[in-house]
């Protein structure tokens, strides 16, 4: 069924059909092929059967996974040195092997050792320590549990088997029921070890019958290889999780400072995407710079609770010199900006969509919207340098100019709303059945001073009674406020009433009526509206954004910002110059006179 001209449906389907015209698959189709014969004919007989090409794509391989190996190994040097880490761990670890003396149970069972450091050896020491400890809690509690259970099956006499067995039971449903309980998800690598442990002393202790000397060398071994992980992980070029978690949230502040101000200069030059990647139609990770900065933001939760979790552990070091740091707090400061980033995603989706706003349209909001992006780009940065240096905000209203930007942007659209809508379906006042309402073109380019205030009215407005509705006066007062919404049943008569300044209303030209559907071109002047009204939401997110960073520096104990007097400069370089000056007058009177005269 083909819709109305200019209806949502035809317009969606003749971009589909234009989409599909400029697809490079169709145009490569009969290329490909053409080019496929073309280079069949000039191969060798042996190539013809597939050898060749598959050495080719066998080298191409290799040569993507080095140069991939040496990109990361460039990007990121720690993670070279994590590697050498843990070979020089290993290395140590396996020494015991070729230990005979004093204790020959070390190098027999030197495996546990060994196994011991492939598991807990970490990237970050926060890590390390906490599967350091949750294998050797799991190693003690599960030798325990053994030992007990050990002497109750040789009490059992011939029902041994039968409660070496059962208790194998027993101990795996309840372990396993046991660890995926919330609340113990950080120590389920604990669990695991837990049954590994108690099963191996178990089986093996029935079999030699030395159930204690199997625990004790295990749980020394186990000691051990945690031992030499983290000595190895904290004295040669220490990674920490704290520090990481802490690099994160500053990249996320100006990701998604750099994405509000590319959308909202991308919306008012009108750029459009030829065709939109099917990586950000999926959300997935792609190259659109404006894309990449909120994603990463937006994608960052995962990362920053582990982060958290191996923080934690870790105790005090760098700039972070108190125990019990609230690295919660920083995830918390990230999940307020991840709110912000939603405004700025649902920015890009305008740009992104299928309906546009008409360019002149734009042009008259420009000024505004340049202000308010740049404003709000300037807090971001702003808090992001403030975390990475670790200062408090001081007396400085950092919300003062985004604010006001923001009620100037509602002003202008206060004053312009006529172009936000198509006034040609209102129901209001009294007009002829089949009349359009156009606007005259002057009024796209009509300064504020010219316009004469307030005195063009929507006819929406006008038509409407709204003096008894009660409006937020400031940025602290839009919370809802319960029965402060109209009731649908007791709300208010809407009456048609005489149109006031009916000198200023839009033109009203008769014309005949049309075939063709307004729906798309209506919807593509609603855009805009929709637009500001995102930009606005975002400026009202980010007080809730100071709010937790000011939390942060509470209990994080930040320094408080460094105060320059005027001309403070001025007078250190004269004392400097001071200073120098009767140095050099002492000099001169230690000298002899003849040197003094020379």
């Amino acid at each position: 069924m083909t819709g109305k001209l200019g209806s949502f449906r035809q317009s969606f389907a003749d971009k589909r059909e234009r989409d599909r015209l400029l697809s490079p698959r169709c145009n490569a189709d009969s290329s490909e092929l053409s080019s496929f014969l073309l280079d069949y004919r000039d191969r060798p007989k042996f190539c013809r059967f597939g050898l060749c090409s598959k050495v080719v794509k066998l080298w191409e391989s290799f040569r993507t996974v080095a140069m991939n190996a040496w990109q990361m190994g460039r990007s990121d040097p720690r993670k070279v040195i994590f590697s050498a880490k843990m070979g020089l761990a290993l290395m140590l670890i396996s020494l015991l092997i070729f230990f005979k003396e004093p204790v020959e149970e070390l190098s027999k069972y030197s495996v546990w050792a060994i196994l011991t450091v492939v598991v807990v050896f970490e990237f970050s020491i926060g890590a390390t320590l906490s599967k350091g400890f949750n294998r050797g809690l799991g190693t003690l509690s599960a030798g325990g549990l053994a030992l007990a259970m050990a002497g109750l099956s040789q009490l059992a006499g011939d029902w041994e088997e039968v409660v070496i067995i059962l208790g194998i039971f027993i101990a795996g449903t309840c372990i396993t029921y046991a660890k995926m309980l919330p609340k113990v998800k950080p120590y389920e690598y604990g669990f695991r070890v837990f049954l590994i442990t108690y099963c191996f002393i178990m089986i093996s202790g029935y079999r030699t019958r030395e159930f204690v000397h199997t625990a004790v060398t295990r749980f020394l071994l186990i000691a051990l290889g945690a031992g030499v992980s983290l000595a190895v992980n904290i004295c040669i070029f220490p990674i920490w999780a704290g520090e990481d978690l802490h690099n994160l949230v500053t990249k996320n502040f100006k990701g998604v400072a750099s994405s509000l101000e590319d959308c909202i200069n991308g919306y008012l030059n009108c750029v459009e995407y030829e065709r939109i990647p099917s990586k950000i139609l999926t959300y997935q990770a792609s190259d659109d710079p404006v894309y990449s900065g909120y994603r990463t933001a937006v994608e960052s939760t995962s990362k920053e609770e582990a982060l958290m979790g191996f923080a934690i552990w870790e105790p005090p070091h760098g700039p972070y010199k108190m125990f019990a740091y609230p690295w919660r707090n920083y995830v918390k400061l990230s999940g307020a900006l991840r709110h912000c980033a939603f405004m700025v995603m649902a920015l890009h989706g305008c740009i992104l969509s299928e309906i546009q706003a008409p360019a002149e349209r734009r042009q008259v909001f420009r000024s505004e919207l340049q202000r308010v992006g740049i404003a709000g780009a300037a807090v971001l940065r702003e808090l992001g340098e403030k975390v990475k240096k670790m200062e408090k905000l001081g007396v400085v209203d950092l919300l003062g100019e985004v604010h006001e930007a923001a009620e100037e942007l509602q002003n202008k659209v206060d004053k312009k709303s006529y172009l936000l809508v198509n006034a040609e379906s209102w129901e209001v006042g009294e007009r002829q059945p089949h009349s359009k309402i156009t606007v005259p073109q002057e009024f796209f380019t009509m300064d504020d001073d010219t316009a004469g205030g307030h005195y063009v009215k929507s006819l929406s407005e006008a038509g409407l009674d709204l003096t008894s509705i009660q409006m937020p006066t400031s940025w602290d007062d839009g919370k809802y406020v319960k029965g402060s919404c109209l009731n649908p049943t007791t709300g208010i008569t809407l009456e048609k009433q005489e149109l006031r300044h009916s000198h200023t209303t839009p033109m009203i030209v008769p014309e005949k009526e049309e075939e063709e559907s307004k729906a798309y071109e209506n919807a593509s002047a609603l855009s805009l509206a929709t637009f500001t009204s995102l930009l606005i939401e975002f400026v009202a997110r980010l007080q809730n954004l100071v709010d937790a960073f000011e939390e942060l520096g509470e209990k994080a104990m930040f320094k408080e910002p460094a105060i320059e007097l005027p001309g403070e400069e001025d007078a250190i370089g004269c004392w400097s110059r001071l200073t120098r000056y009767m140095k050099l007058w002492k000099k001169d009177e230690s000298l002899p006179l003849g040197e003094n005269l020379v």
